[in-house]
């Protein structure tokens, strides 16, 4: 199937320039062209024919050795001032071929405005679009940062306090080290032991170092117990520690491997211990990775995969015994694969990925959060011999593999859960019994490794519970702990430390319902900016559905913008409004707010227009409209913040390479460049590091006179690079910004660490194939597996096409 490409070219003062659309095979999957021909033709818009292009039409001759193929348009240059100008190009009368996509827009960009040094003369006067107080509703706490001096620690997975005299923190990194801090007035971390020393941890994007548990009698008993991956096959390892000196190890301390679990896939490790009440050890595995569990591990009871294991490690030397009311105790004991029988050291199964869990002292009950597929997270209550229904179910959800699960199963059903529109990774917290938030004591407290969101689960009057959001914290929270003031402690993958805090009197109703209301509108006409407002565009802009878009910056007055040194990111104030209006065929449809609130958290609103564009309304908890044929999506506040990463710096367009740009500003018909503009008013902390023509520039996808490679790396870091990062909230080691080489990013030639489509011989990116490219196949899609993974019903066909073009000609990684 052929897809024609939008283009844009500036015109020059004279002659003319070749404005060039490239006609590519959309499908890359699609069976070869063995020949066929298609016409086109220029259709006049806002450009004016043989004025402004000279008309053309003709036919192509197709096959597979010819595409992609290039339609070249003359545009007319000249010294008048205009707008930027349109036309199409359309292909018809296929034959032998299928067409996707007809038309293409070609804009003809006007040079010839008038140009000064800045773009305006004075900075913009913001008085009222700032960002109020976070709203609060019933919200009972606040994010604390208990330990200022310290700063992060490392890519971190668990956060454990040292029994006995609690004056200690361990945390776990996730490249296999255990770093200690006091927990008073800590200023660094100190190193306490390294696995990497003696064993091949694995760097796969779940793997690592996991889990960490004190023996029951420690410090009496100088004895650790850890879990973690190595390399070769992701390998699952539980090990006792025998330490040599509890305060500092060295090498007198010695390992035993207790456990070991062979891992289908690179994801799903699951990987948290803890003793129990009884003593105990327990043990949570995934099901081994990959996406709907295909090799149904978590209901074989013949593996120990997609369970929750107990076993008694107390006083066996280096290995364990079964404690005999297991389910199946009798059995022979299972691992490191496939067994004869069902394993005595399984507590409970049917698991997808039980991230994180944690047992209520007071109670004893086991409270667990599993991770799920594509449309339910879900909390549970463990018990003995306990079926949690994964692969049959998704939380109370089916999902088509109910024979997994035999017909007589005795499934059991999450105590609560919550979908898509709330977050996409549950972290398993734990029940309440701090001091500090009364109105929190017995509830069990659970964060969105995604979206950051926090949550008490609070009865519901009739034997279940529901979700009451206790604050949305802009993080990503890996593991919760008790701390030594019995509150609630988590620490961040980025390795930040923070604890839960009580509120002062909440500020409910902070955000306006009405859009009019906001103060970030001109007051005359709502559908148009507050003048105070910065208007800014950026180099390569996201994708959004077809949707044209309108951007602004409110600041607040007195304020200044700090860039930062290494990536040239914005970091913005205080009180700060990123405002972004969506169009569709000319008519607003949504307006977004992205604020940073006085108290320095993001969050981010959403307003739908109305049908005659007299008024936007605020949208809580998302919604989905049609517009022509076009489901749009209305984000819900959480998923804002799942694209708005902490990694990426919460606002994601404004950084230099980005907005390093001349565009016309409104008020003054300049053309200049953003960043010098914004120097000149002093909206920056600093001075521009040199001048704005030596500063990285993001190539626009849509100028064909770039390179390829540019203009697709530059898509990739707009679209992918805030969350396949260092830091990023997905278990991918992908790094795709464009300031990383194509080796550096992780992606090329690299196999997929968990699902593979179905792709022989799957890479993220295989060079000379884009047919069997994980990231072609992900961006053409638009279900659980598609990217990107929220706000987006319609594929970017134009730059799939762009993308598989530079996949097909790469020969390599270098």
């Amino acid at each position: 199937m052929l897809a024609i490409s939008d283009a844009i070219v500036t015109e020059g003062d004279s002659g003319t320039v070749n404005l060039e659309f490239t006609v590519s095979r959309q499908n890359i999957t699609a069976g070869l062209i063995e020949s066929g021909s298609v016409d086109y033709t220029t259709t006049a818009d806002t450009a004016t024919e043989g004025v402004d292009y000279e008309s053309s039409s003709g036919t192509l001759d197709i096959s597979a050795a010819t595409l992609p193929m290039t339609i070249s348009v003359p545009v007319i240059g000249d010294t008048e001032e205009e707008p930027n100008e349109t036309f199409t190009v359309t292909l018809s009368s296929p034959m032998n071929v299928m067409i996707a996509d007809e038309s293409g827009t070609g804009t003809i960009r006007d040079d010839d405005s008038p140009r000064g040094p800045s773009g305006l003369d004075t900075r913009p006067d913001n008085l009222t679009c700032v960002a109020p107080a976070r709203p609060t509703d019933d919200t009972t706490v606040s994010i604390g940062t208990p330990y200022p001096g310290l700063g992060n620690v490392g890519t971190s997975t668990k956060l454990l306090l040292e029994p006995g005299s609690e004056d200690r923190w361990f945390v776990l990194l996730q490249a296999g080290q255990i770093v200690t801090f006091p927990t008073t007035n800590p200023a660094v971390a100190t190193p306490y032991i390294d696995l990497t020393e003696t064993r091949n941890i694995s760097g796969c994007g779940e793997c690592g170092l996991l889990g960490m548990a004190f023996h029951p009698n420690y410090p009496a008993t100088p004895e650790i117990f850890l879990s973690y991956n190595v390399e070769p096959g992701n390998r699952s390892i539980l090990s006792r520690m025998i330490l040599d000196d509890v305060d500092s190890p060295g090498g007198g301390t010695t390992e035993q491997i207790i456990l070991e679990v062979e891992q289908d896939f690179g994801n799903h490790n699951g990987g948290d211990i803890a003793f129990g009440p009884d003593g105990y050890l327990y043990f949570g595995l995934g099901d081994g990775g990959s996406a709907n569990d295909p090799l149904a591990r978590s209901q074989d009871t013949t593996r120990l995969l997609g369970s929750m294991l107990r076993i008694d490690v107390v006083g066996t030397g280096a290995g364990y015994n079964i404690p005999s009311d297991n389910p199946f105790a009798m059995n022979a004991k299972c691992g490191p694969a496939a067994n004869a029988n069902d394993c005595p050291e399984i507590y409970a199964w049917g698991l997808r990925n039980p991230w994180r869990w944690s047992f209520d002292e007071p109670t004893g009950q086991l409270w667990l959060g599993d991770v799920g597929q594509g449309a339910l997270e879900e909390v549970d209550l463990i018990e003995l011999g306990g079926n949690y229904g994964w692969r049959c179910r998704e939380g109370t959800a089916n999902t088509g593999n109910a024979s997994d699960c035999g017909t007589g199963a005795d499934l059991i059903d999450p105590v609560t859960e919550y979908g898509r529109s709330d977050g996409r990774s549950i972290t398993g917290g734990y029940v309440y019994r701090g001091t500090a938030i009364p109105e929190l004591t017995g509830l069990y407290v659970f964060a969105d490794y995604v979206s950051g969101r926090i949550w008490a689960a609070r009865p519901d009057g009739e034997g279940g519970y529901f979700n009451d959001q206790l604050i949305s914290s802009g993080l990503n929270p890996a593991a919760f702990a008790i701390g030594p003031d019995d509150e609630l402690y988590f620490v961040t993958y980025g390795g930040g430390v923070r604890r839960l805090e009580p509120t002062g009197t909440p500020a409910p109703g902070t955000i306006p319902d009405l859009l009019s209301e906001t103060g970030c509108v001109d007051p005359d006409d709502v559908t148009q900016p507050y003048p105070g407002l910065l208007p800014y565009e950026l180099n390569a802009p996201f994708w959004s559905d077809g949707a044209a878009k309108e951007r602004f910056i409110g600041l607040p007055n007195g304020t200044d913008i700090n860039v930062d040194d290494i990536d040239g990111d914005f970091d913005f104030p205080n009180g700060t409004v990123i405002v972004k209006n969506f169009r569709l065929d000319g008519d607003l449809i949504e307006t977004r707010h992205l604020m940073r609130h006085p108290d320095g958290n993001w969050a981010g609103y959403t307003y739908k227009w109305d049908p005659d564009q007299g008024e936007a309304r605020r949208v809580r908890g998302g919604d989905v409209e049609t517009f022509g044929g076009q489901d749009w999506i209305y984000p819900s506040e959480g998923q804002c913040m799942e694209c708005h990463t902490s990694a990426a710096g919460f606002a994601l367009g404004p950084e230099i390479a980005q907005l390093n740009k001349d565009i016309t500003y409104p008020s003054t018909g300049r053309l200049a460049n953003q960043l010098e503009t914004l120097e000149h008013v002093m909206m920056l902390a600093d001075p521009l590091p040199a001048p704005a023509a030596s500063l990285d520039m993001l190539a626009d996808p849509d100028d064909t006179g770039l390179p390829l490679e540019d203009r697709v790396r530059a898509y990739l870091h707009t679209n992918c690079a805030q969350c396949h990062r260092p830091g990023g909230p997905t278990p991918s080691t992908m790094d795709l910004r464009y300031s990383r080489t194509l080796a550096q990013t992780n992606a090329c030639d690299q196999p997929p660490a968990g699902v593979d489509l179905g792709i022989p011989n799957a890479r993220l990116i295989a060079p000379g194939d884009a047919a069997r490219s994980m990231i072609v196949a992900r961006l053409q899609r638009r279900d659980i597996h598609g990217m990107p993974p929220l706000g987006s019903n319609v594929v970017d066909s134009t730059n799939v096409v762009r993308i598989s073009n530079w996949i097909n000609g790469l020969t390599g990684c270098d």
